[in-house]
């Protein structure tokens, strides 16, 4: 199998347009769910759906709209719950930069990307970013939050812009014109990622 061929599921959750996601190995039916949200049961209804075997549950960031429902999907899946330790409290698997999950034969690189929060993350399967609240489609996150550092999204919005064109982007919420998109995308039409220089960024994010 390649490791590209993990399937990534976008799931529409909650009443402020998040998304959850499921990603997954056709090959062994093992898979990661991310970000659950209120609505747990949708991720829950498409872990049956595929018949997906539940391993590891990722939160992107600490914010209450994205860790939601973990305990409910902690509880049916048996999955341990991940994430960045400056973000979730007591993960059962700490998350750090470069830090490589197994997802059946596949994998999947985190990326500590932070900025809107001080633990935000993005997970790096092969040819796509789920960039939780960091990158959004057109647009990017909130610096002005407690625990943010405009200066470090900036920071960690010029990596992301470094992946290849092709490279998809599937987003914390859907905020922007399409539901996913890609870096080519991006650097075409994103504001925050035309600035030419930090003090630019700070300027469109922070004025």
């Amino acid at each position: 199998m390649r490791p590209e061929a993990l399937e990534i599921v976008q799931i529409p959750v909650g009443q402020t347009d998040n998304f959850a996601y499921l990603v997954f190995c056709p090959e062994t039916g093992r898979g990661i769910g991310v970000d659950p949200s209120f609505e747990p049961e949708k991720l829950l209804a498409a872990v049956r759906q595929r018949e997906v075997e539940l391993e590891v549950l990722v939160n992107t960031h600490g914010h209450r709209d994205h860790v939601a429902g973990n305990a409910r999907v902690l509880e049916e899946c048996g999955a341990s719950l991940a994430g960045h330790p400056l973000d979730v409290e007591n993960p059962d698997l700490s998350l750090a930069d470069g830090q490589v999950l197994a997802v059946g034969k596949g994998q999947v690189t985190v990326l500590h990307t932070p900025g809107h929060t001080p633990g935000s993350i993005t997970l790096n399967p092969p040819g796509a970013l789920i960039t939780g609240d960091t990158l959004f489609v057109t647009r990017c996150g909130r610096a002005d939050l407690p625990g943010s550092d405009p200066e470090a999204l900036y920071r960690s919005l010029r990596r992301l812009a470094s992946f290849a064109p092709a490279t998809r982007i599937f987003p914390g919420h859907d905020y922007g014109p399409r539901p996913v998109s890609t870096v080519a995308f991006e650097l075409e039409n994103n504001p925050y990622l035309q600035c030419p220089d930090l003090e630019s960024f700070l300027r469109l994010r922070m004025g």
